[in-house]
């Protein structure tokens, strides 16, 4: 029993972050998602080697934290190079103890995929977007946000 014990307290804390929760998407599922989504979503394009998105998250994190009782999700879009997934992208948000929903983008050609995202994106990171299909609030950042916009952005998006 004290095995058994063991070996679920040891899976509850590793599988949360296991490589199969970084679920790698193309950009038609991306939009899909957004698309098909009944809750306001922050989405945060990033990687592990870019120092203004790490710095970003546990802005994001906090503020959507507090608009639970909204149902605002976090999306981390990690846009980390094919060698880092799934290992590195994995190890990295564990040890960051990031927490979200995580995808990791298939996606090579910043020409196709950004302007599907929006249409003044340049493909610089970070980038954040903040949409709520319910209200038709949609605003898109490619820059580090502070911690004060990320929080008056969360209000106009959940209003």
């Amino acid at each position: 029993m004290k095995i058994l014990l063991c070996l679920l307290f040891i899976l509850s804390v590793y599988l949360p972050l296991s490589a199969q929760q970084i679920r790698k998407v193309k950009i038609g599922e991306v939009e899909e998602y957004i698309k098909k989504t009944d809750h306001p979503l922050v989405i945060s394009f990033w990687a592990t080697w870019c120092a203004p998105c790490v710095e970003e998250i546990p802005y994001l994190q906090e503020s959507v934290k507090k608009a639970f009782a909204k149902k605002v999700e976090l999306i981390l879009i990690s846009l980390d190079f094919a060698s880092f997934y799934p290992k590195k992208v994995a190890d990295f948000i564990s040890k960051k103890k990031f927490k979200a929903r995580f995808f990791w983008l298939d996606e090579t050609n910043a020409d196709e995929f950004c302007p599907r995202i929006d249409e003044k994106w340049s493909g610089s990171i970070p980038a954040t977007l903040f949409i709520n299909p319910q209200t038709n609030y949609r605003k898109f950042f490619e820059t580090q946000l502070t911690p004060e916009q990320v929080e008056e952005n969360i209000k106009l998006l959940t209003r």
